[in-house]
């Protein structure tokens, strides 16, 4: 069986998710949470409270200035601000509680603002140098500079789909990225490149073996003989993510959402992008040859 002849269907499918994740991020971007921004975050829980910024804001506007408020759960929302302490933080519960009655306290979270501008760019940093030493590790490991690279870029591929996907998650449901995405995103690189490895390391066994096959042969055979064992491994993660996001608790919802999209397109990349990029390279250099 020839797997690898349809190559420009996996490509169309990653571009089918790729291209609309793209278009949220560059049009609307993701929603950083306090983590990033700064400020104060007061998560309560009573009876009637609605996701109404307006009306939150005529009850406690004139001692705490509101950016955001957000529903999390069934009469809880999320009111999000300029850094309070608990002084203030205490008047705005009593302010509250004449309206709604008696509020429930369920997180209270205050960060700087020069802490999240570090935070944020601890993270792209920690970004770059994930990627660059991912990619010096295949190459060397590999001896070829096209297993690196597209190593690299199945890890791109699976780290804009999440993006993108989260960026369109903020866009319609509020959803934030705080550091347990950072998380989620670090370990999705690991992930994709994880499974990679497994496929190159079959292609190049195969290749010290059948050094006279071509190598979209050795390729279709190190995928084929690896698509299972990929399968098998991904499916036990994916169900317990699964079971993380329908019953976890709401803390870890989004994080588990993260995970298990991250699982879901490693396991695809590892298989369907990064071994066709090999051949696509191999095609186009021999294009080059020939002319």
């Amino acid at each position: 069986m020839n797997i690898m002849k349809f190559k420009p269907l996996f490509f169309t499918i990653s571009l089918f998710f790729l291209v609309p994740g793209i278009f949220f991020l560059l049009r609307f971007g993701l929603k950083p949470a306090i983590d990033f921004t700064g400020g104060s975050l007061l998560e309560i829980k009573a009876e009637g409270l609605v996701d109404d910024k307006e009306s939150i804001s005529e009850q406690v506007g004139d001692i705490y200035e509101i950016s955001l408020v957000q529903s999390s759960g069934d009469n809880q929302i999320i009111i999000r601000g300029k850094n309070i302490g608990n002084e203030v933080k205490e008047e705005v519960l009593i302010k509250l509680s004449e309206k709604y009655g008696e509020i429930e306290e369920l997180r209270f979270e205050t960060v700087g603002p020069t802490l999240g501008k570090e935070l944020l760019m601890k993270t792209f940093a920690a970004i770059v140098i994930v990627s660059g030493l991912i990619t010096l590790y295949v190459w060397k490991q590999f001896n070829d500079f096209r297993f690196g690279v597209s190593a690299i870029l199945a890890m791109f591929h699976d780290s804009l789909i999440l993006l993108g996907a989260f960026s369109v998650l903020g866009h319609f449901y509020h959803v934030e990225v705080d550091v347990l995405f950072v998380t989620a995103l670090l370990t999705t690189l690991s992930f994709s490149v994880h499974d990679t490895i497994v496929v190159f390391d079959r292609i190049r066994e195969l290749r010290n073996k059948n050094y006279k096959s071509s190598l979209t042969e050795i390729v279709n055979m190190a995928v084929i003989e690896t698509l299972s064992r990929s399968i098998n491994n991904s499916v036990t993660i994916i169900i317990m993510l699964l079971a993380l996001v329908l019953i976890g608790g709401e803390s870890i919802k989004w994080f588990s959402v993260a995970l298990l999209i991250g699982a879901v397109t490693g396991t695809y990349s590892s298989t369907f992008t990064a071994a066709p990029l090999i051949l696509l390279w191999e095609d186009i250099s021999n294009k080059r040859k020939n002319r």
